[in-house]
């Protein structure tokens, strides 16, 4: 594990859960929570995927489990929790990272499946993540819950309908829950990445000259990667950000200028 670009030391001992965790920004959050010296709990459905990652952040030094589950399932998402709980006690920082984007599809052609399978994956499993954490949480006075959109919620473009709708969705769900839980002492904010260069991102297998293009679109003139994501991630979960709540953070190289 790389030595983080910033040091957070009030996250040495936190726990923390990341649903969808195995892989891609998910992971990286999970490594750069560890190197700060968080106790990080890995999600998602690959086993083999949540045991490599977990193996990774074992063998730098930090503190892991791996627990796998389906968040669009609520009692699986309690499981989840409940093993989180057992392993390292009270949950300080929730990631509701978990979504997919499904294919671009013309609206006309979208399924009625297809439509309650996005907002399912990305807006309803949201909602469930924080609806099993939340209560422990106000109970305890304190937490840091941070929601995944996509500049897809933020603009029309080359998305899905259901995908862009389920993702503007969790920005308002965001907001709103910053505003409903900040006298509780918790902070809600969201980030929105761009084109992130993941390991499953379809930019991963076109011709290195198109996604040269695609990178010089950006006022940055590159790609996001795992790590950018990751970098905000941590720091709206540490006490760095402690008067910020109900933020939605374009991580998106220039894409969003708000």
């Amino acid at each position: 594990m790389t030595s983080p670009t910033a040091t957070y030391h009030d996250l040495a001992g936190k726990v923390a859960v990341v649903t969808g965790s195995s892989r891609g920004i998910g992971a990286a959050t999970c490594r750069l929570l560890a190197a700060n010296g968080g106790k990080v709990v890995i999600n998602g459905r690959d086993e083999a995927a949540i045991d490599a990652t977990v193996r990774d952040i074992r063998s730098s030094g930090g503190v892991a489990i791996g627990v796998t589950g389906d968040v669009t399932d609520f009692s699986s998402i309690e499981h989840l929790r409940q093993e989180a709980e057992h392993a390292f006690g009270a949950v300080d920082i929730l990631g509701a990272f978990v979504g997919s984007g499904g294919r671009p599809t013309p609206t006309a052609q979208v399924t009625e499946e297809d439509w309650r399978a996005t907002i399912d994956g990305n807006l309803t499993a949201t909602f469930l993540a924080v609806k099993s954490f939340l209560p422990g949480m106000i109970e305890r006075r304190r937490g840091s819950i941070i929601t995944m959109a996509s500049t897809a919620g933020r603009l029309p473009g080359g998305a899905a309908a259901a995908y862009a709708a389920a993702k503007a969705g969790v920005l308002m769900f965001t907001r709103h829950l910053a505003n409903e839980v900040g006298q509780h002492g918790i902070r809600a904010n969201c980030i929105a990445p761009s084109a992130v260069l993941t390991e499953q991102h379809p930019l991963r297998r076109v011709p290195e000259e198109q996604r040269q293009r695609v990178a010089a679109s950006f006022p940055l003139g590159r790609l996001g990667t795992p790590e950018d994501i990751a970098q905000a991630a941590v720091f709206l979960a540490s006490d760095a950000s402690s008067w910020i709540t109900g933020v939605t953070l374009d991580v998106a190289g220039g894409r969003i200028m708000v």
